[in-house]
């Protein structure tokens, strides 16, 4: 008896290498992505802006990377007692101002100069919903606010803000306009979409639904329109496949560490070929040999253990010296 659908995942071509660069901007389900890419060395850049979660955010961000924006004062808001920008999340606001455009305006160089040189640029869409300042906001909207959308509310009464949801065709102009500036600003890139899973209750399960399924025809439609274009069924393998909410977290809506490593298993076999699979294999047994605690660190057992594991690394990092191990080569090395 079958229990789950089949999927019939359509590999990756070109598949993901590890001589690739890789920017990953979107949802938090974008952080999974990047997180798991980072821990086995994938040279990765993730959301230079934060989450974002609506697709005009996630274009005025690749905007904004390509024009290399620099942000001033004038483009920051204060509330509830910090600086914040509306075209970021609240990781970068802070009680300092000048720290706050310091900080952004970094983010914004290395997003500008890694995008030049990125082989992929992965983005996790979450939501149809967007936000637009309202012209008579109770609070000081700020120059950065520009009478448009904003990436987050950053918990500004609810009257600051129109709610919309996108149509369809909104979101294919977006993408459609930004997609154009990305490959003429990198011609050798390559994009790949994927819908987050995450469910956003608080837009109800019909809207929700509604809003996924905008994300998800507007994604095809550009996909079956440029030959660089690609999609991965994050969405579809928990909502379809795995389908059940021992797969989701206490708040019905973030897919659990089981459902996220489903999905990270499928995208490895779909998007890496094998060689560059067998290589993240041995890399994830040196990282988990990085983590280990040992009883007592002072026995010649352990002793052993570090020395076997640096002869281990040292014989990658010669196969492959275009990685980074200097962590795990200073800490299998120390005395």
């Amino acid at each position: 008896m079958q229990f789950q659908a089949n999927i019939n995942i359509k590999p990756l071509q070109p598949s993901i290498t590890y001589h690739d660069k890789l920017l990953l901007i979107g949802s938090c389900f974008t952080e999974h992505i990047g997180n798991y890419f980072m821990d086995v060395k994938f040279r990765v850049l993730q959301n230079p802006n934060g989450i974002l979660f609506d697709p005009i955010s996630v274009c005025n961000s690749l905007t904004s990377y390509i024009q290399n924006k620099q942000y001033t004062a004038d483009d920051l808001v204060y509330l509830n007692e910090a600086w914040h920008s509306w075209q970021h999340h609240s990781c970068f606001s802070g009680i300092n101002k000048d720290e706050v455009i310091a900080n952004i305006n970094q983010w914004q160089q290395t997003a500008h100069h890694f995008l030049k040189e990125a082989d992929w640029l992965i983005i996790t869409l979450g939501s149809s919903f967007v936000y637009k300042l309202v012209d008579n906001s109770p609070i000081p909207l700020g120059r950065g606010a520009g009478g448009g959308t904003v990436a987050n509310c950053h918990k500004a009464p609810a009257q600051t803000f129109q709610k919309h949801l996108s149509t369809i065709e909104e979101t294919i102009v977006a993408l459609d306009t930004v997609l154009y500036q990305l490959f003429q600003f990198n011609p050798d890139l390559k994009v790949l979409f994927t819908i987050s899973p995450v469910r956003h209750l608080r837009d109800g399960v019909v809207d929700n639904n509604r809003s996924k399924a905008r994300l998800i025809e507007a994604v095809h439609h550009l996909v079956n329109k440029f030959d660089k274009l690609h999609y991965f069924p994050a969405y579809e393998l928990v909502v379809d496949v795995l389908r059940d909410y021992r797969f989701f977290d206490i708040d019905l809506a973030h897919p659990n560490y089981a459902a996220t490593q489903f999905v990270l298993a499928h995208f490895a076999e779909s998007c890496m070929n094998k060689d560059t699979q067998q290589l993240m294999d041995e890399i994830k047994k040196l990282v988990i040999a990085r983590n280990h605690k040992p009883f007592n660190p002072t026995s010649n057992q352990h002793q052993q253990f570090l020395k076997a594991q640096l002869q281990k690394t040292k014989a990658l990092q010669a196969l492959h010296p275009y990685l980074d191990f200097s962590q795990e080569l200073a800490f299998f090395g120390k005395k």
